[in-house]
């Protein structure tokens, strides 16, 4: 019986999640896979963003997204089986979040000019009203009456935050904080903000979950745009993906992970591109050895319909950094006049492959399953409605499945179940 993979799919514009079975190539089926949409599950509104956390101590998994609901929302799910996803409750957020994340006590949301902190029922996952001794009230009811936050985040500082009224602002996604990340350990939360070009810190109170600010930490380049930041398993490096300068940096930490220190840059597109035409999706780590991941994957999308995104993969040494002992791939630049200098921000380059799409508001790549020595990642867009299962083998990436979303439907972000 051949071996198959599932995965959430989450999408910008469609009131569904969609769930993906992944079965990977054949030695019979010349490299080519299979991707089929297994179920769709109704959800309260458009889930740009989700995120799967372990299983809990009943062995359920809690999906926790955003919701591009009126007014905004951040939702929580329980996972009983690919096909069974039960809608547990949501909150209210002051503007449109951009990404959520959570502990096993608190949920976390970014967006623009704001933030929240939310408690979780420790035993379903829920949200809960802080203090609460119970999670378990009707969906309905959370949706209705509106669970308050355990703290509300501003970043507002002397930089105002701009709106530009734009269907691709996002409601100021583009112009404010954009994502919250969980330090391995938990102890400290990082909150990438594109319009204010920092990095926020935040350590964390282990037993409500509360932040303090540790430090605003401003981008190595006055235009980088800090979108994601990706934390190594040692908790030791972080990973910041820059959306205007397609730059990922790579920065030490210390203070329980509230202190960064920059160490590294690479650029993840074609040396001859123009930084101008793309902006930068998702950085992630592999995820095959464990605690030290050997790749660091990251893509970009084209800002307009026919200009082609790209997934760069970086070589990972031990510790955490770049590889830079490692001349890049040849796919650095199609311009074979580029010179040896043209090559520093691609040492430890393995790869570039450009996308079949811009990828629209996604290009967002998720590492998934290693079969048979070969890791696969799941790729969403948006553009055409496409979700995509990429293959890595350590020399090249290929794109072994794909499937469509329905009619006028667009991929968003993907989670591996």
């Amino acid at each position: 019986m051949s071996t198959a993979y599932d995965f959430l799919v989450g999408t910008f514009n469609t009131p569904q999640l969609f769930i993906l079975r992944f079965t990977p190539p054949s030695p019979t089926n010349s490299g080519q896979g299979t991707l089929d949409i297994l179920h769709r599950a109704s959800a309260i509104g458009s889930h740009s963003w989700l995120h799967l956390i372990p299983p809990r101590r009943s062995g359920v998994r809690n999906l926790y997204a955003t919701a591009w609901t009126e007014p905004p929302t951040v939702v929580a799910y329980a996972v009983h089986s690919p096909t069974d996803i039960e809608l547990l409750g949501s909150a209210p957020t002051r503007s449109r979040s951009g990404y959520v994340t959570a502990s096993d006590i608190a949920l976390y949301s970014a967006g623009g000019a704001t933030g929240e902190v939310f408690s979780l029922d420790p035993e379903t996952g829920n949200i809960i009203s802080p203090n609460s001794s119970s999670g378990r009230a009707p969906a309905a009811d959370h949706i209705s009456s509106g669970v308050p936050p355990l703290q509300l985040l501003s970043f507002l500082d002397e930089d105002a935050q701009r709106d530009d009224g734009s269907v691709m602002d996002f409601g100021g996604l583009r112009h404010g904080a954009h994502s919250t990340d969980l330090s391995p350990d938990g102890k400290a939360l990082y909150i990438a903000d594109i319009g204010r070009n920092c990095i926020w810190t935040f350590s964390i109170d282990q037993k409500s979950g509360e932040l303090a600010l540790g430090e605003k930490h401003i981008s190595p380049r006055p235009t980088d745009g800090p979108r994601h930041v990706w934390p190594h398993p040692s908790g030791k490096f972080v990973y910041c993906l820059q959306e205007h300068t397609s730059m990922v940096d790579v920065f030490s930490t210390s203070n329980d992970g509230v202190v960064l220190k920059h160490e590294q840059g690479v650029r993840i597109i074609p040396a001859e591109e123009n930084e101008g035409d793309y902006w930068a999706d998702e950085v992630r780590t592999s995820l095959s050895d464990g605690d030290r991941p050997r790749y660091l994957y990251a893509s970009t999308r084209g800002l307009k319909k026919g200009k082609n995104g790209w997934v760069a993969v970086y070589k990972l040494t031990d510790e955490g950094t770049i590889d830079t002992s490692l001349a890049p791939h040849a796919s650095f630049s199609k311009d074979e006049s580029s010179s040896k200098a043209d090559s520093a921000p691609y040492n430890g380059l393995l790869h570039l492959w450009e996308t079949p799409t811009s990828g629209g508001w996604a290009n967002a790549i998720q590492p998934g399953p290693t079969h048979e020595g070969v890791e696969y990642l799941a790729l969403t867009d948006s553009e055409q409605g496409f979700v995509f299962v990429l293959s890595w083998d350590g020399m090249e990436i290929k794109e072994v499945a794909r499937t469509r979303l329905d009619e006028g439907v667009g991929a968003a972000t993907a989670v591996w179940l």
